[in-house]
This record gives C-alpha cells, structure tokens and sequence, in this order.
C-alpha cells in the first residue's frame, strides 16, 4: 500500500513538472545534470500611478484573462490591543456596501461581467482581488476600486456579519480541532499577544466593534502609501495602466503613512508543559506540540523547508509514516513552521484515536528527538527533490502568480528569489538539516495541547511523566459563551 501512494506520487509530481515545462518552456532553464530544472517567470514590469500608487505587472497571454490584486500592507497583525478582529471585520465589509451599490448589487454586477471580486485579510496584510476576462477588464475596474476605496460600512451588514461571527464563536466550541487550534495559539503566546488570539477575534472584542472602528482601521490601512496594485494576464502596461489611472490615480489619503507593525515578542517556554482540555466524549484525542518558530525573514528559510518535509511536510515524511501508515494511530500528522513578519508558531499536531493518544505522544517525541541526529542522504534527497519539483505548481494560474508577486511584497522578497528558489534548496545540505532541526526542534521545550476526553486519556498520559500538566477549561480558551443578537 505505501509502495503504491508513493509511486502515485512521484508520478504525479513528475507529470505536473513536465506539464508546466512543456506549456511553458520559457519558464525553465536548462536543469544541470541530476538537478530539477530550476524557475524563470517572465519580467515583473514595475510601474506606479500619478498618486506614487506602485503597480507590478507580469504579462501572461495564454489565456485572455487578467488577474487584479490591490495588496495593502496591514493586516489582522496590525488590530489594536482591544479590537482583535477589527482588520479582519473592516476586510469583509468592503463588499457589503461601496459607493452607490448594495452588497447584492455589487455581486450582481461583478457575476453580470463573468468576473470573481473578493476581500481576504491576513496577520500582515489585505487584499483585494480582481478576476476578470480581459475584454471586460475595464468595466470591472471601477467597481474594484470603489468597493476598496469608497466603502461604506452599512450598520445592517455589521450587525449580520457580527452575528454570524459570534454564531462561529458558538460552533466552534463544539469542535475539538478548532478547539486546540484555539488553544494551542493561546498557550503560545498568551492572551494579550495578538498572536494569541485568532485573527476574527473573540466574542468580546467583536461585541465592542463599532462602524467608527472600523472606519479608523480602514482609514490607517487602506492608503495608496501603504499599498501595491499586482497585474497580471493577457495584457500589457500601454494597456492597463491607462485602466488603473482612471480607477485608482486619483486616490490620496492625508492621513500619515502606517509604520510597520511591532508586535512584542512573547517569551519562548523554556519547559516541557502539557495543557489538557478536556472534552468529554471526544471521538479523537487533537494534538499539537511545538513552541514559537521563526518569523519570514529567517535567513534559515531554505534549510527549514527541507528539514520539516522530511520531518512532517509531507505524505512520505517520519511522522505520517510512523503514526499513520507503521501504527495507524491517525489519518494523519505532520508539522508546519507559520512564517509571518514576526515569529509564528511551529506546530506538529495529528488526530488520533482516543485509546491511542499516549502511545501517539511517544511516537512524536521519538520523531521530533531523531530529526536531530541523522539525515541520511536518499531521505535528503527525496525531501529536495519533493520540495524543487513541487514549486512550478505554485505558478500554473494567474491568480498563483499573483499570490506569489503577494508574497513577495510583503515579505520584501529579493528580486531573484523564484529564479533562485530551486537553486537555494538544491544547497541546502545534511549538516544544514541538522543545524535548524537542533535549534527550532527541541521537544524538551515544547508545549503539548491535547484537547480530548479527559477521562479516558489523563492516566495514561500521566504515566508517559512527560511534565506539569495543566487543565484548560473551553471558557480559558474562548472565554465566556457568546450571546447570539437576535
């Protein structure tokens, strides 16, 4: 059985490498001998509005589209202490009220010209995102820009967006995953860290958010100093910047330019701890055990990525082969590292049987202990290979590339960094693997959140004498039950 998903995925990923190079060979170069082909996207064209408005432009002319991306450089990150979920709040009510439209008549509007128009807000930044066919660019354009630059925050939509949070709130009480999800945030960082809450905030702080809130957060975020416009499709600047200047150029703020967000750092554990919340009837033990990572900056970027596919990054990684496929404890583990412009958590986490969660929490402390002492060379290789031959996926459509070019404005990525990104990996070496795996892999460290049944799982858990255990109540992870307005 392992032997066939493996080969199934193999060919998978060697299909989809081929494919990308055999739709577009301008995009790879020669590969050296033995090496994956590395990236060459075609040239970002960077331009700017009469307003200093940046504007990035990739043509693409496969197919007669045009991908849209107004990308502001504040996000759930930058909500004041007090507000958590006002960024993330103020994000959704720009399509519920713009201009002279309704939310229902700016969908009607969008859907009448065969495009897709949606609002996303993340820890470090907003967008906005266009998708539209290119004979229609310029008649989509204008409601872009007024459902990003002239909402209107209607007190009707807050109260139903507000409800329906509150409802989530509710629900997700009830959901052992999103409960240690939830908690483990809140282990971490702790309840005043906005790290330590999620980015939709909690019932209290949606309770207290009002339309001047969000006014004000949109007035600091939402400014042409503060933002990027990202192009790209069938189309060429002489084009689209003609389009982006009568919709965006004369968009100005007086309002000063929002200086980065500084969030604190929060203090790393320095002991193994293990939170239990109990949840009576769990049909599933959840775990997550890890502690605060590295922020998108790291210079250990590359080797991370190779360390935790080998780790739990990927079907074939050691946790997933040992809990899921060796012991059948779970339909899955893995491992993950949530690099964002401060340090996020790393987290190896799985669902496992209820009667097997003990048994489980050895198997990943033996796992997350050997990624620290040896790498053998076919494993390396495999993990760079899955890595490299994976990339070219990220870049199939426009709305990818578009996410990509996102990326790298936020994170104020090198100009060369997807022709390199191959390159990088291919250099990572076993002492490399092991030099991040010793530093950012230290299970003696960890924090342990087990959200189960308490009955069934505490003896045994006990007697593993992993640390102090700690009990969280569904109240200390969400505080108090929300009241649903009626």
């Amino acid at each position: 059985m392992l032997t066939r998903h493996l080969a199934l995925a193999t060919a998978l990923i060697f299909c989809a490498a081929t494919l990308v190079a055999q739709q577009a060979p301008d995009r790879t170069r020669p590969p050296q001998p033995g090496a994956p082909p590395s990236l060459a996207l075609p040239a970002i064209q960077k331009q700017q509005l009469s307003n200093g408005l940046p504007v990035w432009i990739v043509e693409s002319h496969e197919v007669p589209v045009a991908q849209v991306n107004l990308v502001v450089l504040s996000g759930t990150g930058d909500d004041p202490a007090g507000k958590f979920g006002v960024g993330s709040l103020a994000a959704a009510m720009l399509e519920e009220g713009a201009a002279a439209r309704s939310s229902l008549e700016i969908a009607d509007a969008i859907d009448f010209l065969g495009a897709d128009l949606d609002v996303t807000s993340g820890s470090d930044s907003s967008a906005v995102r266009l998708h539209v066919p290119v004979a229609r660019l310029g008649d989509a354009l204008p409601i872009m820009a007024d459902v990003a630059l002239r909402p209107t925050f209607p007190s009707a939509e807050l109260e139903r967006l507000r409800a329906e949070r509150l409802t989530n709130i509710l629900q997700a009480r009830d959901d052992p995953a999103t409960i240690n999800a939830t908690a483990y945030a809140r282990v971490l960082y702790g309840p005043t860290h906005r790290y330590g809450t999620s980015g939709a905030g909690t019932a209290a702080t949606l309770r207290s958010i009002s339309t001047d809130d969000l006014r004000a957060f949109y007035a600091a975020a939402f400014q042409p100093r503060n933002a990027a416009l990202i192009v790209v499709g069938d189309v060429t600047p002489a084009r689209v910047l003609p389009l982006l200047e009568a919709s965006f150029g004369r968009w100005t703020t007086s309002a000063p330019a929002p200086a980065p967000a500084r969030l604190p750092n929060a203090p790393q554990h320095a002991l193994r701890i293990i939170y239990l919340v109990d949840k009576p009837g769990a049909p599933q033990s959840q775990i997550r055990i890890g502690w605060i990572g590295v922020p998108r900056s790291t210079p250990d970027y590359f080797p991370i990525q190779v360390m935790n596919t080998i780790l739990g990054g990927s079907f074939s990684s050691r946790l997933n082969l040992n809990l899921r496929e060796r012991n059948g404890y779970t339909y899955g583990a893995s491992s993950s590292f949530d690099m964002r412009l401060s340090a996020g958590p790393f987290a190896a986490a799985a669902g496992v049987q209820t009667d097997k969660t003990s048994e489980a929490l050895k198997e990943f402390i033996n796992e997350l202990n050997a990624i620290a002492r040896s790498v053998p060379d076919d494993e390396l290789r495999r993990a760079k290979n899955y890595v490299a031959l994976r990339y070219p996926a990220n870049f199939e459509s426009t709305g990818d590339i578009s996410r990509q070019l996102e990326n790298m404005l936020v994170y104020r990525l090198p100009e060369d960094y997807f022709s390199n990104y191959v390159a990088n990996v291919e250099a990572v070496t076993a002492a490399d693997v092991l030099r991040v795996a010793r530093r950012y892999i230290q299970p003696n460290r960890f924090a342990f959140v087990i959200t189960g049944d308490r009955q069934v799982i505490e003896p045994g858990i006990a007697a593993l004498k992993l640390g102090e255990i700690r009990m969280m109540t569904i109240d200390d992870v969400f505080g108090p039950a929300p009241v649903i307005p009626r």
